[in-house]
């Protein structure tokens, strides 16, 4: 049989710390050599969401303009009209409906909704139109007493009265 010579634990070789520290020092320099390669070659950054803001200053005006002139009630004159016609402003009567009354509807033509019946002898005020549709003039009016009845009516039954 052979025999193999096994080395005894003394006759180990040691390594001297000035080697362990040495190794250990070169290691972090080289880290730190390329630490410093990857920040210098790295490119500058781009400057991400960079906004140029744009200021347009408009001089206040130099002078004031004067308000315009307000119209009071009593400023403002109708114009007068003839006796008898219809108008803004006129007093009208339901006339001549043969006591069926007169239609008053939403919008002015005989197929608008119906809204309310102004009976013969019945006062309204004008307080828009004319406007013609389906061959005849309509004008808007309303009760003086209740001004939730008002309606599109047309003139063929209306006449002009005195302000009640």
């Amino acid at each position: 049989m052979h025999q193999y010579n096994i080395m005894s634990s003394s006759a180990q070789k040691k390594i001297p710390i000035i080697e362990i520290l040495g190794a250990i020092l070169i290691g972090v320099g080289l880290f730190l050599l390329m630490l410093l390669f990857i920040n210098v070659s790295r490119p500058e950054p781009t400057p991400v969401g960079v906004v140029t803001v744009m200021l347009t200053v408009i001089p206040a005006p130099t002078e004031t303009p004067s308000p315009a002139p307000t119209l009071t009630p009593s400023s403002i004159t109708p114009p007068t009209m003839p006796p008898g016609t219809l108008a803004i402003g006129a007093y009208v009567q339901v006339v001549d409906t043969g006591g069926e009354g007169l239609h008053l509807r939403e919008t002015p033509g005989i197929d608008s909704a119906h809204r309310f019946l102004g009976m013969d002898a019945e006062i309204f005020r004008i307080i828009a139109g004319p406007q013609d549709a389906d061959g005849y003039t309509w004008w808007n009016i309303v009760s003086p007493h209740d001004e939730a009845r008002n309606g599109w009516a047309v003139s063929n039954y209306l006449e002009v009265v005195e302000e009640p």
